[in-house]
């Protein structure tokens, strides 16, 4: 994001951020359950147990775009509201 806060943008920029930050968010999300699988495969079929770790730690990656995401949301709700 360009340095903008939210409340600088109009409304139908907010929405054109959150579609993006959504797209963005199940995108990472689909790649990092593919990953884990991957990973807790491996781990089952090598007996290296620690392999899960990594692959439950990944998904705090999505915390981010989860807050901004949030951000928007409650920006839009509290347009709406007035």
């Amino acid at each position: 994001m360009k340095n903008q806060k939210f409340k600088e943008l109009t409304l139908e920029q907010l929405y054109a951020q959150k579609k993006k930050i959504q797209s963005i968010t199940i995108a990472i999300a689909l790649l990092l359950m593919v990953a884990f699988c991957i990973l807790f495969y491996f781990a089952i079929s090598t007996k290296k147990f620690v392999l899960i770790a990594p692959a439950i730690g990944s998904f705090m990656t999505l915390l981010p775009t989860l807050i901004i995401l949030t951000q928007i949301n409650e920006e839009i709700k509290y347009r709406n509201s007035q």
